[in-house]
C-alpha cells in the first residue's frame, strides 16, 4: 500500500499561478492504493530567502490550513515541502512546490493607464496596438510582466506571444476591481534590443452588454493598457507617457457581434499616447484561472444549403472560434456566420436575436492560422460566404474549444448510452458557460451571469471541477455590487455597474 501527495495548491490559486494574498491558506490531496488510511499530522518546510523552517501541525485537516510563517512580501518566491504521517505512522515521500507572491500593494505600482485617440461611444472600438521599445543589459535575471488593461489585451514581446491566456484580464466588476496576471517572461527578453506589442480590444468593459439592445460603455469609453515588467524586483519598463499607439488589421472586435479584420490594413503611423487616470476598482491577483484554448475539434461535414450556403458542420456544440488553416489569395471578403442549430435547412440565427455572432475577413494579406482574438462563439454550424462551395475542404477551418481552464475533479459512468449523453452535455454546456465567469448561455445577446443560474447548478459544478477560484473571484464581486444594488444580490451580477 501507498500514499503520497498530488496537488498542493495556495488559497484558491492554481499551481504556478502568482498569488494575491500575504498569508495563503493551503490545501493539498493524496493519491494512492491505501485502504482506511487517514492523516494524523504533516510537516510544511519552508525555504524563504536562502533559509529554511520546518512547521510541525497535529490535525487530520488537509483543506485550507493555515500558512505557518510569516506573510509572504510582494514579489518573493518561496520553496515549499510538504510530508503528511497517518494514523498508522505512514509518512509520505516529500512533495515539493514552490509559491510566489504577485504585487500585493498599491505601491508597488509605477505604471500608468496608456490609451489611443478618442473615438464615438455609440458604436463598436476599434482595437488599438501599443509599442515600446527598450534596452537590456547583457545579464537577465528573473524577469516578471504584471499587466491588466480597460478591455481585453493580447501582448508580444520580440515577436514572441506572452502567456497561454485568451481574453484576458477576464470580465469583472471594474467599478470595484480589476485583476491583473503576472507572467514569467525571463526567456522573451534578449540583451541589448527588446520590443513589446500589445493590442487591445473593448472586451466587457466597454462593448455592448445585455438583450434588448443592450448598452456600451457600462464601465468606461477609452481602451487602455496598464502593465509592468521588472527584472529581479527591478522595474525596468512601465506604460507611461514615452509609449506609442495606432490602430492595424483588427478593424473591431466584439463579444457579441464578432471580428472584422482587414489583412490588407498595415500599422497604421505610430503616435504619442495619452495617459488616464486609473478607475476606482482597486487592483487585485486573478485568482481564478486563466481562459484558455483547451481543444481543438475537426470537422465533420460540409453542407450545401437550399438557399446555396456552405455551412461547416464541427458535430459538437461548442464554444469557441474558428482557425483558418488554409491562405486564401485573391481579394475580396469572407464572412463566418456560428449558429448552434439549422432551421428549415438553413442557419439557425433566429435564436441569436440581434446578436451577429459574425467573423469578417478582407483578403489580400495573410490568413493561415488566423483566430480571431476578442470574440467568441457559441456554435456547432459555421456558414461560410465568399469561398466558393466546391473548394472548401474539411480540414480548412478547426473548431478552437475556450473556457476557464479549470482542473476536472469529478467523472460519471452507467450503462445507460442516454444518461452518459446527458452527462457529457452537462460537461458541455459548463465548459461553455464558465468564460471568466459563470452565465446563462454563450450565443446570443445576452450571456450574463445570472445569480440564480449558478446558484442552481453550483453543486454540480464544484463537483465535475475545481471552480473554487473562479467561483471565489466572483462571489466578491458579487459582493461588491450588493453594494450598488441596495444591499440585495442582484439578479445578474454586474448589474448594479450596467
Amino acid at each position: 500500500m501507498s500514499i503520497t501527495i498530488k496537488r498542493v495548491t495556495f488559497k484558491h490559486f492554481e499551481p504556478g499561478q502568482a498569488i494575491g494574498v500575504a498569508s495563503p491558506r493551503l490545501s493539498w490531496r493524496f493519491a494512492g492504493d491505501a485502504k482506511d488510511w487517514y492523516q494524523r499530522s504533516y510537516d510544511i518546510r519552508l525555504t524563504r530567502k536562502g533559509r529554511e523552517q520546518t512547521f510541525h501541525v497535529e490535525t487530520h485537516e488537509s483543506v485550507l490550513v493555515p500558512w505557518p510563517d510569516s506573510p509572504l512580501q510582494s514579489r518573493e518566491q518561496v520553496t515549499v515541502r510538504m510530508a503528511v504521517t497517518g494514523h498508522d505512522g505512514l509518512t509520505t515521500e516529500w512533495f515539493e512546490t514552490r509559491v510566489e507572491a504577485a504585487l500585493l500593494l498599491p505601491s508597488d505600482w509605477a505604471a500608468k493607464v496608456v490609451t489611443g485617440g478618442e473615438e464615438p461611444e455609440d458604436g463598436a472600438k476599434t482595437p488599438l496596438y501599443f509599442q515600446k521599445r527598450f534596452e537590456l543589459a547583457s545579464t537577465i535575471g528573473s524577469a516578471r510582466l504584471y499587466i491588466t488593461a480597460l478591455g481585453l489585451y493580447e501582448i508580444e514581446i520580440n515577436g514572441k506571444r506572452v502567456g497561454d491566456h485568451v481574453l484576458a484580464p477576464g470580465w469583472h466588476s471594474y467599478e470595484f476591481r480589476h485583476a491583473f496576471q503576472t507572467h514569467d517572461i525571463s526567456t522573451l527578453l534578449q540583451p541589448g534590443d527588446n520590443e513589446v506589442t500589445a493590442t487591445v480590444g473593448e472586451g466587457w468593459w466597454a462593448g455592448r452588454l445585455g438583450f434588448q439592445g443592450g448598452k456600451r460603455n457600462i464601465w468606461g469609453s477609452r481602451l487602455g493598457l496598464f502593465a509592468q515588467l521588472e527584472i529581479d524586483g527591478d522595474i525596468v519598463l512601465r506604460t507611461d507617457e514615452t509609449w506609442a499607439w495606432t490602430t492595424g488589421k483588427l478593424v473591431t472586435s466584439e463579444i457579441y457581434d464578432g471580428e472584422v479584420m482587414d489583412t490588407t490594413k498595415a500599422l497604421g503611423k505610430w503616435a504619442p499616447v495619452e495617459i488616464l487616470p486609473f478607475p476606482r476598482g482597486h487592483l487585485s491577483s486573478a485568482q481564478a484561472p486563466p481562459m484558455r484554448r483547451t481543444q481543438e475539434i475537426s470537422a465533420v461535414e460540409i453542407v450545401l444549403t437550399p438557399a446555396g450556403k456552405t455551412v461547416i458542420d464541427f458535430g459538437q456544440n461548442l464554444v469557441g472560434w474558428l482557425r483558418w488553416n488554409k491562405q486564401l489569395d485573391g481579394t475580396g471578403t469572407v464572412t463566418i456566420r456560428h449558429a448552434e442549430v439549422m432551421e428549415h435547412g438553413e442557419l439557425g440565427v433566429r435564436p441569436l436575436r440581434i446578436c451577429k455572432a459574425t467573423d469578417t475577413v478582407v483578403l489580400g494579406g495573410p490568413t493561415k492560422g488566423y483566430e480571431p482574438s476578442f470574440t467568441f462563439h457559441g456554435f456547432r454550424y459555421a456558414e461560410i460566404d465568399g469561398i466558393p462551395h466546391g473548394t472548401i475542404n474539411l480540414e480548412d477551418f478547426t473548431a478552437i474549444v475556450v473556457h476557464t481552464d479549470f482542473e476536472r475533479t469529478g467523472t460519471f459512468d452507467s450503462s445507460h448510452k442516454l444518461v452518459n449523453q446527458l452527462y457529457s452535455n452537462v460537461c458541455w454546456g459548463m465548459r461553455g458557460n464558465f468564460l471568466s465567469v459563470p452565465t446563462d448561455c454563450p450565443q446570443r445577446d445576452e450571456r450574463l451571469c445570472w445569480t440564480g443560474d449558478l446558484e442552481a447548478f453550483a453543486p454540480t459544478a464544484s463537483f465535475l471541477y475545481d471552480v473554487s477560484g473562479t467561483l471565489g473571484d466572483w462571489k466578491r464581486d458579487v459582493a461588491s455590487e450588493q453594494l450598488g444594488f441596495g444591499g440585495g444580490v442582484p439578479p445578474w451580477s454586474f448589474l448594479a455597474s450596467s
